[in-house]
């Protein structure tokens, strides 16, 4: 505690209420409970959370299916907004700032700790509910669908899930870059609200073959890059949809591990296939995204262009709803807990 410095005049108190997962299991297993306040080390900074964001991977976690990675808290939330109230060595001239940050853990509580590289600004005008919308979705579309799918502007991309937190802030950079961007959804109502949102083709794939689609919008040119959380067969359907020197980046493997695909297809029209997971890579590495985001993103951020669409807040308490809701796939946009 010695080498941590506070906000002049703040008390932090001792505890704190945080969302715990006692047994993995359904929402019912997500149940309030009193912790103590995390202390930053160094180069870290406490937050006293005001909103933290519900994403796909705390379900896992609650489900027992995505552990945290060592040295994490096990308490679920990847992203959150608030104002730094006290700092370890390295992080003191941060206190007293609004800021969103990308956690490893620990988002789902009154106050948690986090990396100084991980912390972006929030401007005095931006809704923090909002801010802690951004995050996790903005970290990964960036790394995933800008660096490793290298999309740049004139180039027409296929993203899933249009709706989800991920789709829509694929939808915003993408409008953002000059990037054309084709997503599918489960229902008309979502492929509706994902078009209002700036999409600029949205697929049922509930009634359409989104492959055919897809080559009916590209004029049998196919799409630069696609943007895949569901994995299993999606993947040769995914590879189908590439044009020449297409790439294609896998995140999430919702709809199952494994897949089946044609090398021959592969190699002939020079295809590219990657992934990433973003929580268990380094602090070193997240911050540099962060900087990087400060440098070409955060710009439209300040100027208001950049907000996430958002879906339903609920209160710390009530994060057994906020699952529930993200469980039955009912979510336009991104669900957010506030403190």
């Amino acid at each position: 505690m010695a080498d941590m410095s506070a906000v002049p005049g703040e008390t932090v108190p001792g505890e704190m209420t945080a969302i715990a997962i006692p047994v993995p299991g359904g929402p019912e297993a997500l149940v309030p409970q009193r912790r103590p306040v995390p202390v930053p080390g160094a180069d870290e900074v406490l937050i006293r959370v005001a909103a933290a964001g519900v994403n796909r991977p705390d379900m896992l976690q609650r489900q027992g299916k995505y552990p945290p990675p060592p040295g994490a808290s096990d308490i679920p939330g990847l992203e959150v907004a608030g104002t730094i109230v006290a700092a370890g060595s390295g992080a003191d001239a941060l206190i007293g700032q609004k800021v969103c940050a990308l956690l490893a853990g620990g988002g789902y509580a009154q106050y948690a700790v986090a990396p100084a590289g991980q912390c972006l600004p929030v401007p005095d005008d931006y809704d923090l509910a909002e801010a802690a919308a951004l995050p996790e979705t903005l970290f990964t579309v960036w790394t995933n669908l800008f660096e490793r799918a290298y999309a740049v502007e004139g180039d027409t991309v296929l993203v899933h899930g249009g709706t989800s937190g991920i789709g829509t802030m694929a939808i915003r950079l993408c409008n953002l870059f000059g990037v054309t961007v084709i997503v599918t959804c489960g229902s008309d109502e979502k492929c509706e609200q994902a078009k209002a949102w700036g999409a600029d083709h949205a697929i049922n794939y509930r009634t359409q073959d989104y492959v055919e689609a897809v080559k009916a919008i590209t004029g049998g040119q196919g799409v630069q890059a696609v943007l895949d959380m569901v994995g299993g067969d999606y993947v040769p359907r995914n590879l189908q949809c590439l044009a020449e020197d297409g790439r294609h980046v896998s995140i999430a493997v919702l709809g199952g591990a494994k897949a089946e695909i044609f090398i021959p297809a592969i190699m002939q029209r020079r295809l590219t296939l990657t992934g990433s997971t973003l929580r268990a890579r380094s602090v070193g590495f997240k911050s540099l995204v962060a900087d990087e985001l400060m440098r070409t993103v955060w710009s439209f951020v300040g100027e208001g262009k950049l907000r996430p669409a958002m879906d339903q807040k609920f209160a710390l308490a009530d994060a057994a709803k906020a699952h529930a809701r993200m469980d039955a796939g009912a979510h336009f946009g991104k669900i957010v807990l506030v403190v």
